[in-house]
């Protein structure tokens, strides 16, 4: 039964394996012959593809046995080797990808040093400006002067970055000039307040007041350009004025005239915000930051150089410091010092925003006022109840609040 299952004629039989034709007697012929019949060819050097990926083909072979009448004495198949493990596809990472990731790697490590280097000179210019400010203003209560002093040295950076091509110089048109005066105004009284409000009370008190620039802004934002603030920021500023008026409350060197005068910085320094995004509106028409603060500077200048002249006369002469029993070369060398800060750390400031978010920035100048405001204290050594301390970690809690919610915008309302 099982015989027949397999059998359909007498004739034909299924052929028992035979042995393989003793290798002596068969003559290889192999044309594509090399140097040895076990190598193949290997293009590892091609796109990091490996040579095992080629098929290795035994050579043909011709038998001159005349016993054998199948096809199999005379072409024989060639016997395939079997694949192993690594015969396949081997992907393999090339030089380029592992060197473009390493670069892209060691570029945003770069990157994030560089940002690093300029917050801490951020921070580092605003600590010693306000140290030297405080120090000239102490022994030199003229901030009208200070303040021209300032911009008077800005401008002379300003026109040496210019003239030796270290800073594009810019094409100023008429327009240009008449949108950015508003400006200049604003920023000419804010550094003016500053100065005042630094010379009457300690430099920690003038940042803790100063640390309400976000309710100005929002006020002024929702005055002239229709912001209505989300419950969030109205929510944030709850802290802001409360530990602000904390602070005022136990204040060692509070006076009026140096709460006003921080208060009339925040006022103005906001105003010039606003007028910047009411002003200059036209893409054509604008300019970046660092330009902008240029113009501003030199502008300022020529603002308030005559209002000086008019309310302080002059007072910088050494005659006049010698009269004064001031050190004329200590008052020069900290004023020229605080002027180079100012500039520095505006300057600074500028290109960090170049680089980050609004919002990272706005945190970042919540840590620098800590910052000044810790050195400060520990420098002057100016003394700080828990009161104080307190309204003002509740303030500065505020500010930081106000940077994080400022990202969440209103839902739009749906008819």
């Amino acid at each position: 039964m099982q015989s027949t299952a397999f059998s359909f004629s007498p004739s034909i039989s299924l052929p028992k394996p035979r042995s393989r034709p003793n290798l002596s007697t068969t003559h290889r012929f192999n044309p594509l012959y090399v140097q040895s019949l076990s190598r193949s060819l290997d293009f590892s050097a091609v796109n990091g593809v490996r040579g095992s990926l080629l098929r290795r083909f035994q050579p043909i072979r011709c038998s001159s046995s005349p016993s054998s009448s199948r096809f199999d004495g005379w072409i024989s198949t060639p016997a395939i080797v079997p694949e192993r493990e690594s015969d396949g596809f081997e992907v393999r990472a090339t030089s380029w990808p592992e060197s473009a990731g390493e670069k892209e790697k060691a570029s945003s490590m770069a990157g994030t040093m560089q940002l690093g280097a300029l917050f801490g000179l951020w921070y580092l210019f605003n600590i010693y400006f306000n140290i030297y400010n405080k120090q000239v203003l102490k022994v030199f209560p003229y901030p009208v002067t200070v303040t021209t002093v300032q911009f008077a040295v800005g401008t002379v950076l300003v026109m040496f970055m210019w003239m030796f091509n270290l800073y594009k110089r810019p094409k100023i048109s008429g327009a240009q000039l008449a949108a950015i005066l508003p400006l200049a105004v604003v920023h000419t009284l804010g550094n003016l307040f500053t100065n005042m409000s630094l010379g009457k009370v300690a430099v920690s008190f003038t940042h803790t007041i100063k640390a309400m620039e976000p309710f100005f802004s929002v006020v002024l934002s929702a005055m002239f350009l229709g912001e209505m603030p989300t419950l969030w920021v109205v929510s944030s500023l709850a802290p802001i004025v409360g530990g602000v008026a904390l602070a005022s409350m136990t204040e060692a060197s509070f006076n009026w005239a140096g709460f006003w005068s921080a208060m009339a910085s925040n006022l103005t320094n906001q105003s010039r915000n606003v007028l910047s995004k009411k002003f200059m509106v036209k893409k054509e028409d604008s300019l970046d930051n660092i330009t902008l603060f240029s113009i501003i500077t030199i502008m300022s200048f020529f603002l308030l150089a005559p209002v000086t002249i008019f309310m302080e006369g002059v007072k910088v002469t050494p005659s006049y410091l010698q009269s004064a029993g001031l050190n004329v070369s200590q008052v020069y060398t900290r004023s020229l010092l605080a002027a180079l800060c100012f500039h520095a750390y505006q300057q600074v400031s500028y290109m960090i925003l170049a680089r980050v978010s609004p919002v990272t920035h706005s945190v970042g100048n919540c840590v620098k006022r800590v910052v000044v405001i810790v050195t400060s204290v520990l420098f002057f050594r100016s003394p700080v109840s828990p009161i104080n301390s307190l309204g003002t970690g509740v303030a500065l809690a505020g500010v930081f609040l106000y940077s994080r919610v400022k990202r969440i915008k209103p839902k739009p309302k749906t008819d």
